[in-house]
């Protein structure tokens, strides 16, 4: 199944969030919301086939991970403000190591990118980057991982990161730049057609 992995450089690493203020003192968490809901809404049903994977770098204990499982989801509502409860009470906990479940199918570690792409070694990477190669021209897998940024790029650390990855495409998705989550909606349509 694919996994999309979500950057947000500045996203807050706790649950010490105001629900009506999602995008200034998040550090724009409304951003990898839209981004979940571009992962497993569907009209009448959600996306069983994917993980999604928000990596949280910002203040004030980075990195924080969450790992949003749609085989195991429950709960998953298409707004933003219930998502956002479903993340601020998965930031409530305090994992030690590895993952630690906070709802069906939401798990919470203290791990960023490398941490995370770690765990999915064998697979091939995608990265989602506006001068990568047209989407046109690969054939793209079911089990491919995608990685894109939040509201920023990627930071030079996580680029050479997913350089050294194995196997890495760089592919574009088109000749505008979009906002992650309408990247995640392309990508999917994508891999619906295969």
């Amino acid at each position: 199944m694919p996994a999309f992995v979500v950057v947000g450089r500045k996203v807050c690493t706790d649950g010490n969030f105001s629900l009506n203020d999602l995008t200034g003192s998040t550090g724009r968490l409304d951003v990898l919301l839209r981004c979940v809901n571009s992962a497993f809404m569907l009209s009448n049903d959600i996306r069983r086939d994917i993980d999604l994977y928000l990596v949280l770098m910002g203040e004030p204990d980075p990195p924080r991970t969450l790992r949003l499982c749609g085989s195991e989801l429950k709960y998953l509502n298409p707004d933003e403000r219930s998502t956002g409860a479903l993340v601020k009470n998965a930031l409530m906990k305090k994992p030690d190591e590895g993952w630690t479940m906070s709802t069906p199918g939401i798990y919470v570690a203290k791990m960023g990118l490398p941490g995370v792409l770690a765990e999915l070694q064998g697979r091939r990477l995608v990265y989602l980057k506006e001068e990568g190669a047209p989407i046109s021209d690969v054939v793209l897998s079911q089990n491919d991982i995608f990685v894109l940024g939040g509201k920023e790029d990627l930071s030079p650390e996580d680029e050479k990161t997913v350089s050294a990855w194995p196997v890495t495409l760089k592919i574009s998705l088109g000749p505008k730049s979009l906002h992650a989550d309408h990247c995640i909606t392309v990508a999917l349509n994508a891999l619906d057609r295969l």
